[in-house]
């Protein structure tokens, strides 16, 4: 071969693998998801975004703060294109909103009751404030489960909305109210700084965690750019299972807690942590038979109807 010839073969080479990053990065679909504040349970957004697994499937995501209750209704709106609230999320379907949960990421929701020291016993609570993240969601309901377990009529409690997990730390901290319902690391963290946990609730009610909503019209246009997002989150999941080191660490920074905070909730989030992320149907029909309690839904409602599994990577 030629120098001329060997040089227009390289050029070539050149132009063609530079064509080929080009593309690959022009070719990088955003999706928006929303959240209503930091929280221990959107660990496999986090690790998917920040160790490329969504990068490795074509998708740059962009994370938008928002309010749970209004989570929906963007989606639906198209100003996001998924949010992370299954229990939120089958709520606002079972009333009639074209939402559709398309991964579930835990079997098993940690939420605990966490109170001020003066909280003794269940009937101390009433005429306090306690905060929830939002109302109608699931620590709201779980509350309403352990008041009912208690036969405290929820009117006697004054329950307040902060809009996140993070929010609802704050306002105990700063003793704006006698309680919270928190997940770790939060639970641990008001702990380190004086207050108790109560009492656990996530055992008092079918309610489902945290895992991937979206709309009705996201499947009917978007259903590639959902099938490498839930493949995306799933490695995310694998990759923590497979790292408690490095997992912890990430814990530690993003939290602000310390080691033996952040590897206690480590150890809670890989525990219930599925494998597949698939949806009991149990778990789905004791929530609806939940939200039946306090709304009319058809007696022949199936959750099965708002529940589509077939693009996680396993259903492949």
């Amino acid at each position: 071969m030629t120098r001329t010839k060997l040089f227009t073969a390289i050029l070539v080479t050149v132009i063609l693998q530079a064509s080929t990053l080009a593309w690959g990065a022009e070719s990088l679909q955003k999706i928006r998801v929303g959240f209503p504040s930091l929280a221990f349970s959107y660990l496999p957004y986090y690790v998917a975004y920040e160790k490329g697994f969504l990068k490795k499937h074509n998708l740059e995501a962009e994370y938008i703060q928002m309010r749970t209750t209004i989570q929906p209704s963007a989606v639906i709106n198209g100003n996001i294109n998924f949010f992370p609230s299954v229990s939120t999320g089958m709520s606002a379907a079972a009333s009639g909103l074209p939402l559709v949960v398309v991964l579930n990421f835990y079997d098993g929701a940690p939420w605990m009751l966490v109170t001020n020291k003066e909280i003794n016993k269940p009937q101390d609570l009433i005429g306090k404030t306690v905060a929830v993240s939002g109302l109608r969601t699931a620590p709201h309901l779980f509350l309403q489960a352990a008041l009912k377990k208690w036969e405290i009529p929820e009117k006697d409690v004054s329950i307040i909305s902060t809009g996140g997990t993070s929010d609802s730390f704050m306002a105990l901290a700063s003793k704006q109210v006698v309680g919270t319902v928190l997940t770790p690391p939060f639970d641990d963290k008001a702990v380190s700084i004086g207050f108790k946990k109560f009492m656990f609730l996530g055992d008092l009610a079918d309610i489902p965690y945290v895992g991937v909503m979206t709309s009705q019209n996201e499947i009917k246009n978007n259903r590639e750019t959902i099938r490498r997002t839930l493949a995306a989150l799933m490695e995310s999941v694998a990759w923590i299972r497979a790292n408690r080191e490095e997992s912890v660490k990430m814990i530690v920074g993003k939290f602000k807690v310390n080691q033996t905070e952040a590897e206690g909730t480590y150890a809670t989030l890989v525990k219930m942590l599925n494998k597949d992320g698939r949806l009991n149907p149990k778990v789905a029909r004791g929530y609806i038979d939940l939200l039946r309690q306090d709304r009319p839904i058809a007696a022949d409602f199936d959750p099965q109807k708002i529940v589509d599994l077939s693009m996680l990577p396993a259903a492949r």
